[in-house]
Parts: C-alpha cells; structure tokens; sequence
C-alpha cells in the first residue's frame, strides 16, 4: 500500500507537470500535501513537514548552488570559457578533436550547469564542426556526455552536492567513477552510433537557435591558465581537504584548516571571490558592473532553487511518511545490493518525473536508513551517492527539459532524439552503474 501511495503521487506530478503545465515547484509542494494526507501524516503536521523539507534542502544548498552560478557568470562572461574551449582544440588537433572536447566541456562544466554549459560550448564546437568540415553531433555527442556527467557526479552541481549532505557520505571518489563513464558514454557510445544511425551525422546544421550569444576576440580573453584555475578552483579545494582527511590525523591544526577552507559552502566562497578579481577587478571590470552580473545569475537560478526546495518538500514527506524505511526493508529482505538498489530507487524516479535533479534528492531520502546501516561519511555510502548520480542521468526522454534542448540544438526531428539522446543517457547511466561497481572492488 505505501509503494501504491508513492506511485499515485509519482502520477499526480506528472499529469500537473506534462499535462496541465503546471509549475514543477508548485505541482511539486501540491503532491507533497497530497501524499501527505494519503500516508496518514497529521494534519497538524503537513505544513511543518514539508516546511522543514524546503528549508532543510535549501539551506545548505542554496550557498554552493548561488555561489557556483555566480562563478559560472563570472567565467563565461570574461570569455574563459570561449578561452579554456578554444586552446584545447587547437591544440589537440583535427585527430584528437574529441580528446579537446571532452576536456574543454568537463573544464567548464565544473563551473557551469548542464545546460548553461551547453549553450556555452556549443557555439564553439558549432564553428569547430564548421572548420573542419566535421558533423556537429560527431563533437556533441561527447560534450553533451562529459557535461552530463559532471552534473551528476561532481560537486557543486545540486544533486551530488545534496545527496552527500543527506547520506552523510564523501565527495572525492566523484571523478574516478566520472572518467570511464565519459570514456563509454561519449567517444565509444559515438562511434557506435555513427555506425547504426549515421542520418543525425549531418553538416548543415542552423546553430540560430541558439539566438544572440556574446562574441569574444581571444586575445581580449582571459588568459588560458588563469581561465582554468578560476573555473576548477571549487573542485581542487574539495579534492585537497578529501585527500588530507585520509593523510593527516584529525586533530591535526593543519588537517582542521585544510577541512576548513574546503568545505564545500567556504571553498565555494574563495573560489567565486577569486573569480571576482581573476575574471573581473583585474579585467578593469567595475564592481558594480560584477555586482549586476552576481544578480543576473542569481535570477537565472532561482525557479531551479525553488524547484530544488520543493523536491526536499517531498522527499521529507515520504520520509516522514515511512516511505523510506518501507522501501529500505523491502530491499533489505532480498540480495540487491546497495549500490544497485539506490540506482534503481533513482533510474525509475528519474524516468518518470524528468528532473534529474529531482529524482536525485527524492531516491537519496528513501536510502537514507541503507546508507546510515553502514555508519556515517562510509564508503558504502560515498559509492550509494555515485549509484545515485548515475541513475539520475537514466533514460532522458519528453519530459526532460534537456531533451528539447538537444532536439532544438541539433536540428533533430523527436524520433531522433529518442534514437540518440534517450539512448545515449542510458548508456551514460550504465555505464556510471558499471564504474561504480568496478571502485568498489578496489575501496
């Protein structure tokens, strides 16, 4: 009966989002009551749990989601991102040109959102395609990989970022499971469907869609180093503070300070008041003239935030609600393991509401008690996390905002959409699936 409530809900949200159109934090904070009332929550209740799930959510995630936005602003309209793109290629060459894209798209997409990188990028690889001659997905297939991929795994993209909170579990072992799944996902996944679906390999592709986009002359950009440093300066901190946790003893003042300086919120903090100077005061910008492009990023993201809070709102519903420890025995009483089970929970939640996002925070309230069975920042839990990204890129199709992205972007009819992007982010999701499995063996 629990699982029937949860799928009723599932359906509700759906037919508000795809049916009636409804606004996804709105559809979402209207079935978090209706789930509520059906799981027997009381009254009284409803309204502080859900309260609870939006603020418990959103205050912790809102510092690193605002903060990365601002960073990502700072870098893209300094041209570092046209920069950090631009050199890659060239210095790669016609042969490795995949090889350059995947770098440049895994660089910024450090910094940037899935689809504010896309949009980034992909007038770059359009001219790129154009020079040589090449097809545009043939270099978008692996962008559109690597971009996804950082999304799910690596912070401060929302969804890693949050399920580590709530799992309890580490952020360093996200790029080991990264690399493998860009390898299968992009160059491998884009060699085979060049071979059984060569029709979306076309070269007459009209980037217009895109509408005006800012042109930048390269050497009024920032430098390429520089561009680089600013862009992964939240990762390294995160990366330095994981790899001294395992080297230096906890008490230790220089281990404090490390931990200190890379937690998320404050590593973060540096990396954007960095970028203030690297891609801004130092670029003879005026502060004011920052402050507005802070603000303007800030506007960009805040429906994504609100949805965001209201997938907390309904996460904290099904956890008060029992869902979680009903779902958690369930899985416990047969031989799926962990890993498996927390990819399945979001694979089927990804599928059926389309926010990645969403799926993600919603599968890592209903692990939460298998994850805590293994004791707080385990490995069980960091690679529960990595299960959890993988299966939240599964099977992208109608209503995934991505999915009409792509469409648009590469001039593909719906049929070749399905064929290509759902396919290719189910390999993604398998292939991430099988990377996770593989670290486990070895952590």
């Amino acid at each position: 009966m629990p699982l029937l409530i949860v799928l009723i809900g599932v359906i509700i949200l759906i037919f508000m989002i795809v049916k009636l159109k409804m606004n996804t934090f709105v559809g979402l904070v209207i079935t978090s009551f209706i789930v509520g009332l059906l799981l027997g929550l009381p009254l009284t209740k409803i309204a502080q749990t859900i309260e609870t799930g939006i603020g418990g959510q959103l205050g912790h995630l809102a510092i690193i989601f605002g903060f990365g936005s601002m960073l990502g602003k700072l870098v893209s309209d300094a041209g570092g991102g046209y920069r950090i793109a631009t050199t890659l290629i060239n210095k790669f060459g016609r042969r490795w040109i995949q090889v350059a894209v995947i770098l440049a798209s895994f660089i910024i997409g450090l910094a940037l959102f899935f689809e504010v990188g896309l949009v980034v990028v992909l007038p770059i690889i359009f001219i790129i395609a154009r020079e040589l001659d090449m097809p545009l997905m043939y270099l978008g297939i692996p962008m559109v990989a690597t971009l996804n991929v950082t999304h799910a795994f690596l912070p401060s993209h929302p969804a890693p970022t949050a399920i580590t909170d709530i799992l309890g579990a580490n952020l360093g072992l996200g790029i080991l499971a990264a690399i493998p799944t860009i390898i299968i996902a992009g160059p491998v996944y884009n060699w085979v469907l060049q071979k059984v679906y060569p029709r979306v390999y076309r070269k007459n592709i009209d980037i217009s869609v895109l509408g005006e986009y800012k042109e930048f002359k390269l050497e009024k950009t920032p430098k390429f180093g520089i561009s680089v440093l600013t862009a992964m300066m939240p990762v390294i901190l995160i990366a330095v503070a994981t790899i001294c946790s395992f080297i230096f003893p906890k008490n230790n003042p220089v281990n404090e300070f490390i931990q200190f300086i890379g937690a998320p919120d404050l590593a973060m903090l540096l990396s954007l008041i960095f970028a203030i100077f690297t891609m801004g005061l130092w670029r003879n910008k005026k502060m004011e003239e920052i402050s507005t492009a802070l603000a303007d990023s800030i506007k960009q993201i805040s429906v994504m935030l609100l949805i965001i809070g209201g997938g907390g709102a309904f996460k904290q519903v099904l956890v008060d609600g029992g869902i979680s420890k009903y779902i958690s025995g369930l899985f416990a009483q047969t031989s799926i393991s962990p890993i498996l089970a927390a990819w399945l929970i979001t694979a089927l939640l990804r599928m059926s509401l389309g926010s990645s996002t969403v799926a993600a925070m919603t599968a890592a309230g209903l692990v939460v008690p298998m994850a805590h069975q293994f004791g707080g920042n385990s490995i069980m839990a960091t690679l529960m996390v990595l299960a959890i990204g993988a299966g939240s890129v599964f099977c992208g199709h109608v209503n995934d905002a991505g999915f009409w992205m792509i469409k648009e972007y590469f001039g593909l009819s719906l049929k070749e959409t399905l064929l290509s992007w759902t396919t290719l982010t189910s390999v993604l999701a398998l292939a991430g699936l099988g990377a996770v499995y593989a670290i486990s063996l070895f952590v």
